[in-house]
């Protein structure tokens, strides 16, 4: 592995550390039913999250979630050693399919924490693993969408 690789890969185990961190520190702290209001639009809060994004599609199980959660990891390293032009996208995306995987193998849910609203109306919790997922798959579609293709 080069060190550019290599490089990535240790940008993917930050977040993966900094993910079961704040997920530790909210286990502890924060119980399942308790809302600790940060500012006028943001609580920190635990929910235990058995389906996907958004709590979607829990029907499905969790042993479905930790076998599409595997196989997107190992096309994201083959991608990351491969594909030199999205390796910052693709690593953001391995290191938080990595911190919410580790919490289904775990506790068979993944938690949930950031709660950011409007008035009544509030945004599904999420965590850091998510915002890195968000961010790195923003990222490819951003670049996606706006680079120049000459045939």
């Amino acid at each position: 592995m080069k060190k550019r690789q290599f490089v990535f890969f240790l940008v993917s185990l930050l977040i993966f550390a900094l993910d079961q961190l704040t997920k530790y520190f909210i286990k502890t702290h924060v119980g399942p039913f308790d809302v600790v209001q940060v500012t006028s639009f943001f609580n920190i809060v635990c929910v235990l999250n058995t389906g996907s994004a958004f709590g979607m599609f829990k029907s499905l199980g969790n042993l479905f979630f930790i076998i599409i959660t595997l196989s997107a990891m190992v096309l994201l390293i083959l991608l990351i050693i491969k594909d030199g032009h999205n390796r910052v996208p693709f690593a953001l995306i391995l290191g938080g399919a990595a911190g919410n995987l580790a919490d289904r193998i775990i506790s068979g849910h993944v938690i949930d924490f950031l709660d950011f609203y409007a008035g009544s109306h509030h945004w599904p919790a999420f965590n850091v693993a998510d915002s890195a997922l968000t961010i790195g798959i923003s990222l490819l579609l951003i670049k996606t969408v706006f680079e120049k293709k000459t045939f």
